[in-house]
């Protein structure tokens, strides 16, 4: 076959490159850019392994949003960046203030390390984040097609992307009306979705020398709540999962000097002094909590509400705490899809200057409303909060009969899962807008374009329900009015509703705001000739005025539990880059490209990073081909600048070094609520990364074809969150970050932003393609997939490398395997497809910790997660497409994993790796006008 009809058909099937014209076809030998490369040139094979989705293909799989888009992509991240997971307070990269934003995270290296662009051009990052493109502002219903550059570091497009480029290709020049709309609804019920858009445009550049083209698309999911499925469920002791959680509905009683649950003090050296806890007879040890249901075995008279398993547990959460303590099934209130409502409008007009040279003004607007939808708020009455329950309420538990040391003369400490305040519901509207002014054309063989561009994403966020003020809400505790004890079928008194309602905030309460304002040009062409062709170059700048704010319309600190990140005004900085690419015809059959970029932070300083790529085809059926190059991400200016937040973690932890000295003793052993620090670190360094890829394309049948390139990525000073949890387990290397008392008791843990000391990722991408033709119906057979040869990574500076592939972990999951294949038939006005998407298993989280053995039914491996997609076309009625599939055919529950919900959402399934819909069945007409 001949080289450039080779070219042609692999890149067409996307294996490497876009070779395709925005929308009609293009003449023959006309130059194209492909993402990679500032260079245009006549479409063949390129250096660099690009994958190409079309809308066409977006559409016959039943995908309506980005998000689902982004997550089909086996190079992109198994991680904790898409909605359901994002809707968490706890986790190891837990954005409190990304409520109903998702992010892509190619190679699960992050969503700061994925660049996002719409027409390969920079957007606005998520306003209330400032972290990454929030996948939900893209315009997906005027999307011609997306490519995936899977080698990062692009010197053209920016440094910065280490794990590789997601380019949003729009519709240009499009004339006609057509309209669609489309349904996905499920078997099981809740999470059902719906949309509709319109795309119009008039003009020819051709005959009438502009087109004017717009586009507006509206959907809507709907609300799917964790107990509408019943593989949530966080309660299977039998498989080694239950809830670590003792803040249950009906209130588990606490200890505390001053308070019904306290006895003499043992010390000699102390007489007269009182300690919490309580004894039982023939039993010395000292119990922390108590609840009536447990000792009567009763715990599962409570919806959701079970015993607790201490055996479970008893190495994480001390069993002084636990032994006579309910649990409760939190993980199971989770929503796993909350309302959300977009509007996306596009409109772009492309007006023809002269033969060779256009001028185009785009404007892009969206609006996404998200009802974020937490747990109830877990509520601690204590003496330091003044909040006990008092002697004499209408309710108080008298616990004489189950606790000979009860003291009814004293007012009850207790911890108690808030379900009569609510869920807490966050009402986050994100509005983006951008508008951009562009030429492009060409004098002779040299192409040009240039563009100025502003973008701005804004995030308001309100709290609609579920919290209170914290000094209101404490005082109407403290009154008695109010019961923790709610038993089976009992409610609150009107009179407790009416003080509950009472105590409530609803309103704004916090707003960010990202700006970017861009120049950017480039020019591309030939210099001259060589023996083996012409020696082509692009030279280019990119100058851009990158802003934040972050701010709180009401004082968080006034409300309990409130989200949140500390404010932030008006950080801005300037950028500046210069990049240069060269592409060299070494030999006939050896082709060198070399770039270099040269970006220079305001805030940061100034990196130079060089690409290096090749490709060689020695015949006409094989290509070889591969890279090297540096990339540079710079700290966002929220992991910079952000003020301090203090919170709690959400159960009792242990001071591993405290309780070592001390043990038995709860201050140490025992740790009710433990305080930590989160913010901003103005010594972060860039983080910095070496990668390289290398592979070959083989066609060795006409129309069957395989790539297969290997990749590696090294990345240096990566910047991560740590968490408290990460400073306690490595308390001997990390002990400067925990902060303790005169008496040796835990003050606080400062947590927050680092530079951790890095990670170096192996993996291969495969893709195969297939077509034929049997009588009258065509068929095309593909697979996209990436296997995971290593992810290792290290926490801190000094810590061994960890290999992470195949292991749960609480920030992705790095899977060995991932693939999405399909099979396609077609014939006359009938189409199918066939989609099947497999996860490969992995090793799950080991019950308490680690120690000691799991329960018998406990596997310790978390199975594969395969799906079946179905859908059929019909375009024999006139300007008329119907669509009808069937999403998740086998009607596939989430694997099984013993995780516990807390740092990643999900209790018994992981939402990381699982679509928690079940069987849908999906409906779309188009009707095209004109």
């Amino acid at each position: 076959m001949k080289l450039k009809k080779l070219a042609q058909l692999v890149a067409l099937m996307g294996v490497v490159g876009p070779v395709m014209a925005q929308e009609a076809a293009a003449p023959a030998m006309q130059r194209v850019e492909v993402t990679g490369s500032s260079i245009k040139r006549v479409a063949k094979e390129g250096a660099l392994p690009v994958q190409v989705i079309s809308f066409d293909q977006i559409e016959k799989q039943g995908i309506t949003t980005t998000e689902q888009l982004v997550r089909t992509l086996s190079a992109n991240g198994t991680g904790a960046d898409n909605m359901t997971s994002g809707n968490n307070v706890f986790g190891a990269d837990a954005d409190r203030v990304s409520g109903g934003a998702s992010f892509a995270s190619l190679r699960g290296l992050g969503p700061s390390s994925t660049l996002v662009l719409l027409n390969g051009r920079r957007i606005a990052t998520h306003g209330a984040s400032g972290k990454s493109v929030d996948l939900n502002s893209i315009p997906l219903g005027a999307i011609s097609r997306v490519e995936i550059l899977k080698d990062g570091a692009s010197a053209i497009y920016g440094t910065d992307a280490i794990g590789g480029v997601i380019n949003f290709i729009l519709k240009t020049n499009y004339s006609g009306v057509e309209a669609s709309v489309s349904t996905n609804d499920t078997q099981a019920g809740g999470g059902a979705t719906r949309r509709a858009s319109l795309l119009a445009g008039t003009g020819s550049l051709d005959s009438d020398r502009y087109n004017i083209m717009a586009s507006l698309t509206v959907d809507k999911a709907q609300q799917l709540n964790g107990r509408d499925r019943s593989f949530v469920n966080g309660f299977q002791p039998e498989r080694g999962l239950s809830p670590d959680t003792t803040g249950t509905p009906f209130a588990n009683q606490m200890a505390g000097t001053g308070t019904a649950l306290q006895i003499p003090n043992p010390d000699p050296k102390k007489p007269g002094t009182f300690i919490g806890g309580y004894t039982l007879p023939g039993d010395p040890t000292v119990y922390l909590q108590a609840n009536p249901l447990s000792f009567q075995g009763k715990c599962d008279t409570i919806a959701g509400m079970s015993q607790y398993q201490t055996e479970l547990w008893k190495d994480v959460t001390s069993p002084l705490r636990t032994r006579y303590s309910c649990a409760y099934d939190y993980g199971a209130d989770y929503v796993l899809q909350f309302p959300v409502e977009r509007a996306n409008l596009l409109s772009r007009g492309t007006f023809q200057l002269a033969p060779d040279h256009r001028m185009f003004v785009e404007v892009l607007g969206s609006r996404t409303k998200a009802t974020a939808i937490l747990t109830p708020m877990q509520v601690q009455a204590t003496v330091a909060n003044k909040n006990l329950y008092p002697v004499g309420g209408a309710y108080y538990q008298d616990l004489s009969a189950y606790i000979p040391t009860f003291d009814k003369s004293k007012p009850i400490s207790y911890k108690w899962r808030a379900n009569d305040v609510g869920n807490r519901t966050q009402e986050n509207t994100t509005d983006n807008a951008r508008v951009l002014v562009g030429f492009e054309g060409n004098f002779g063989k040299w192409d040009y374009k240039a563009g100025i561009s502003r973008a701005e994403s804004s995030t308001k966020t309100k709290l609609t329900d579920g919290y209170s003020y914290t000094d209101k809400l404490y005082a109407a505790l403290a009154s008695g009015i109010i019961n923790p004890w709610v038993g089976a079928g009992q409610s609150q008194t009107d009179a407790a509703k009416q003080l509950i309602e009472s105590t409530k905030f609803r309103g704004d309460f916090q707003h960010g705001k990202t700006t970017l304002t861009q120049i950017d040009g480039s020019v591309s062409g030939e210099l001259f000739q060589l023996p083996a062709g012409a020696l082509a170059m692009a030279a280019g700048f990119d100058l851009r005025r990158e802003g934040y704010s972050f701010g709180q319309d009401v004082d968080a600190m006034q409300i309990l539990l409130a989200p949140g990140n500390a404010a932030l005004k008006d950080a801005s900085r300037t950028v500046k880059a210069v990049y240069a690419e060269l592409l060299v015809p070494v030999t006939k059959d050896l082709e060198m490209q070399l770039a270099i970029r040269r970006d220079d932070y305001s805030l940061v300083g100034a990196t130079t990073n060089p690409k290096v790529a090749f490709r060689y085809q020695p015949t006409d059926f094989l290509l070889f081909r591969g890279s090297a190059s540096k990339g540079f991400l710079a700290p966002s200016f929220q992991q910079l600048y952000s003020g301090s937040l203090s919170q709690e973690l959400p159960n009792g932890v242990i001071d591993q070094e405290g309780c070592a000295k001390h043990p038995g003793v709860p201050e140490y052993c025992a740790i009710d609520r433990l305080d930590y620090k989160t913010g901003g670190n103005t010594n972060l360094k860039p983080e910095t990364s070496k990668q390289g890829s290398v592979g070959f394309v083989i066609e060795p049948v006409k129309g069957y074809s395989a790539s297969f390139d290997y990749w590696a990525i090294n990345t240096k000073d990566r910047i991560l969150n740590r968490t408290p949890q990460i400073v306690l387990t490595n308390y001997q290397a990390l002990n400067q970050y925990i902060h303790r008392n005169p008496d040796g008791t835990i003050e606080y843990v400062q947590a927050g932003w680092i530079n951790a000391a890095g990670s170096r990722v192996r993996g291969l991408d495969v893709g195969l393609r297939g077509e034929g033709k049997i009588r009258d119906a065509k068929w095309t057979a593909t697979l996209d997939g990436t296997y995971m040869d290593s992810f290792k990574f290290a926490e801190y500076q000094g810590q061994e490398y960890q290999e992470l592939v195949g292991k749960f972990y609480t920030r992705d999951l790095y899977l060995r395997w991932k693939h999405n294949a399909s099979f396609g038939v077609s014939r006359g006005d009938w189409s199918g497809l066939l989609i099947q998407s497999y996860s490969s298993g992995y090793k799950d989280q080991l019950p308490n910790g680690g120690k000691g053995a799991p329960p018998p039914g406990f596997k310790s491996d978390v199975s594969s997660y395969t799906t079946y997609n179905l859908s059929g076309t019909y375009t024999g009625f006139k300007n008329t497409t119907i669509t009808v599939g069937i999403q998740n055919l086998f009607d596939r529950d989430p694997p099984f994993t013993a995780h516990n919900v807390d740092e990643v959402v999900g209790a018994g399934w992981d939402p990381r790796v699982a679509d928690p819909r079940g069987r849908s069945l999906s409906f779309q007409l188009k009707y095209k006008f004109m």
